[in-house]
């Protein structure tokens, strides 16, 4: 199950909705629905995601949370480290060969790294360009 998928199926279990009967609120099949929910499907279009807030009433902070869980939980990642370091290229294939055998603690923990490092200007422009996209 992908972040988005989890959030959108707590929302639902809130709201005592199925998914049946939200997929078909939303003129969605439920088989689509359940893809999402499960990772089987990549990330869901920026119109999806702004229904699926519509539906449940969310708006402002929640919204955006929302949308940036959507754009974390693409089931199939590739890393494009060309021009980076070769340090930078081994990290990424290690972490590909190696990410089914890491626990929740240690994802966590490089969760928790990633968010203390801070970003380059540079990379700050290239995530403002892909949302800007979306």
């Amino acid at each position: 199950m992908t972040p988005f998928g989890e959030r959108v199926r707590a929302l639902r279990d809130a709201k005592g909705v199925t998914l049946k009967q939200m997929a078909t609120d939303l003129h969605i099949s439920s088989a689509y629905l359940s893809a999402l929910e499960h990772g089987k499907r990549g990330q869901p279009s920026p119109q999806l995601v702004r229904q699926i807030c519509a539906y449940f009433g969310i708006i402002w902070d929640e919204a955006e949370e929302l949308e940036r869980l959507a754009s974390l939980s693409h089931p199939r990642v590739t890393v494009d480290t060309a021009g980076l370091s070769p340090k930078a290229t081994e990290f990424a294939n290690r972490l590909a060969e190696r990410i089914h055998d890491l626990n929740d603690t240690t994802i966590d923990g490089l969760l928790a790294i990633l968010e203390a490092t801070p970003c380059s200007p540079a990379a700050v422009a290239r995530r403002n360009r892909a949302a800007r996209r979306r």
